[in-house]
């Protein structure tokens, strides 16, 4: 029982912090509308970054620093 317990909260944590690094389409899209020419590439170290490997570029370490707790973006700060 405590095995099962103790893997299920992991897989919640999981869960949760990697969706949160991730980015959403509401963030592309909010993005898109500044630089209609903006791509995966325009945050990520890679064209099309995957799951378990996206490194960020300066950008896109700009943008994960100005989102807040909520998830959303202050583009003023980017």
């Amino acid at each position: 029982m405590k095995k099962t317990t103790t893997a299920v909260v992991a897989t919640i944590a999981a869960l949760a912090l990697g969706s949160s690094a991730l980015a959403t389409m509401q963030l592309q899209k909010e993005y898109k509308a500044k630089d209609p020419k903006a791509n995966c590439a325009s945050c990520h170290t890679d064209k099309m970054p995957k799951k378990d490997k996206h490194d960020l570029n300066d950008l896109g370490k700009k943008v994960k620093g100005a989102t807040g707790a909520d998830g959303k973006v202050d583009w003023s700060k980017v």
